[in-house]
């Protein structure tokens, strides 16, 4: 019984990185390049480093939402078919 809840737990926080790397790596990498362009072109607008972060964001989660959907309803059945087995 507690091997099954640490490895829902291990498993739930798998799912949580898998869900948001993608919107931290693009926006690490977002971040880096306007870093890179503020640095070169010497321009310090303070908030020229974040339209265009939030713009790669919003496009990463369109184009992922689908899997990440995918992921969270196969994740959330299994949990509802494990609830038997934790009621015992």
């Amino acid at each position: 019984m507690q091997d099954q809840l640490i490895g829902l737990g291990v498993e739930t926080f798998k799912l949580a990185l898998y869900l948001a790397l993608p919107t931290l790596l693009v926006g690490m990498f977002a971040g880096l390049a306007v870093s890179i362009f503020q640095a070169t072109t010497q321009i310090n607008e303070m908030t020229l480093s974040f339209i265009p972060k939030i713009i790669a964001i919003i496009i990463v989660i369109i184009f992922t939402m689908p899997w990440m959907l995918n992921l969270t309803i196969e994740f959330t059945e299994r949990m509802i078919n494990l609830i038997p087995s934790f009621v015992q």
